[in-house]
């Protein structure tokens, strides 16, 4: 399953990085890849509630939403 969350805050190559592996970090993801430009972050896997993933990132000290 692919879910799309929109990620603001990026402003760096390290940036999508924090936020790539800040979403690794939550159960069922496979992978993640955020674009700064896109101001996206792309998740892989089986995730059964998408807060939790918007949680990830707001830890990770960026603002997320569908």
């Amino acid at each position: 399953m692919t879910t799309e969350l929109t990620v603001e805050g990026m402003t760096c190559e390290k940036c999508e990085e924090v936020v790539e592996e800040a979403l690794e970090m939550a159960d069922g993801v496979e992978s993640a890849e955020a674009d700064r430009y896109d101001k996206v972050a792309i998740v892989e896997g089986s995730v059964d509630d998408i807060d939790t993933l918007i949680e990830q990132v707001e830890l990770a000290g960026y603002e997320a939403s569908e």
